[in-house]
């Protein structure tokens, strides 16, 4: 028996038409996509709840695509592709990765084109868009259980993607999907009501590390004291390298007391966190974190799970690394 693929469309360029872009409305769109559908596969389209551009997409957009695409598990799909935005490709991906975990096999894939012309009526003559939902929609029958970003041609682990270039038609790198990674023993979320309502008020300040003198440093964190987020993530140099001074310390301290989970990141996007150095010692006793994702869309999509998951922020520390064990 032909395996069905429920095609899901979230918007972005893929979607869009006309000088300047604008978004097609999508009961418009989707006729237009089912005619450049391959005739070979069982192919079924639906509007995912939340049609934007991708830079508006936040947590409660994903968690939605999540409970959608475990309603039309429901109703015998365990195949998904996933059209949507570049901007925020990423973030979406690692998000369904953290929540669906092996429950199904999903690859979520955009463009840096749009799939039709100025007028709408057919398409593109030059876009990426024909090519990336042909390999997203041929890989994902053959992909281990899981989820997945395709761009030009390549398929990634979800978890480990990242947009590295604005433009380029080859604008992704990650860890390819026959790269084993850490398995773990882990179910999917059923998303619920509940979580819809928490996710909107997350909030996670990021911070990257400029080459600011320690004092100016410590006014930042002390600014950040007045109105703590629920996570700072501090995004140091290399393997997580970061000067710090007794004052620095107390204040990650009482960013800590106060309800603030801070996590060590870095900049660098590829290469494991590594506390060989001095730094290990006063990550101890400043009681920060240290991140072990794959990504910063990955690490975005951990803090996310654990806030939802757990209803206090000394929980939130206590199983940090327990989700990674």
């Amino acid at each position: 028996m032909m395996k069905k693929i429920a095609l899901i469309y979230m918007g972005g360029t893929f979607g869009c038409f006309g000088e300047p872009l604008a978004p097609m409305p999508e009961e418009q769109f989707l006729p237009q996509l089912q005619r450049i559908l391959p005739l070979n596969q069982k192919i079924d389209c639906f509007k995912a709840p939340s049609v934007k551009d991708s830079s508006a997409c936040t947590a409660v957009d994903w968690l939605n695509l999540v409970q959608y695409i475990q309603r039309l598990q429901q109703q015998d799909y365990q195949h998904f592709v996933v059209i949507h935005g570049t901007d925020t490709l990423s973030y979406a991906a690692a998000v369904l990765a953290q929540f669906l975990q092996q429950s199904c096999s999903v690859i979520l894939t955009g463009s840096q084109y749009p799939l039709l012309n100025v007028h709408g009526d057919n398409t593109r003559e030059f876009t990426d868009a024909i090519d990336n939902l042909n390999t997203a929609l041929d890989q994902v029958l053959k992909v281990p259980v899981g989820v997945y970003l395709s761009f030009y041609h390549q398929v990634f682990h979800a978890r480990t993607a990242i947009k590295v270039h604005s433009t380029a038609l080859d604008a992704f790198r990650g860890l390819a999907f026959d790269h084993q990674l850490p398995m773990h023993e882990y179910t999917a979320i059923p998303i619920q009501l509940s979580h819809l309502q928490k996710a909107q008020n997350l909030n996670i300040i990021n911070m990257m590390i400029l080459p600011i003198e320690q004092q100016q440093f410590s006014q930042n964190l002390q600014n950040f004291s007045a109105s703590p987020p629920h996570f700072l993530v501090l995004q140091a140099y290399g393997v997580g390298n970061l000067a710090v001074n007794d004052e620095i310390i107390a204040l990650l301290q009482k960013l800590k007391q106060l309800g603030c989970i801070v996590i060590l990141s870095s900049q660098v996007p590829f290469g494991e966190m590594d506390q060989r150095y001095a730094v290990s010692h006063w990550i101890q006793e400043s009681q920060i974190l240290v991140s072990d994702a794959l990504s910063q869309a990955d690490l975005y999509a951990k803090i996310l799970k654990i806030y939802l998951q757990y209803p206090s922020s000394e929980q939130w520390y206590d199983h940090w690394y327990a989700q990674s064990e």
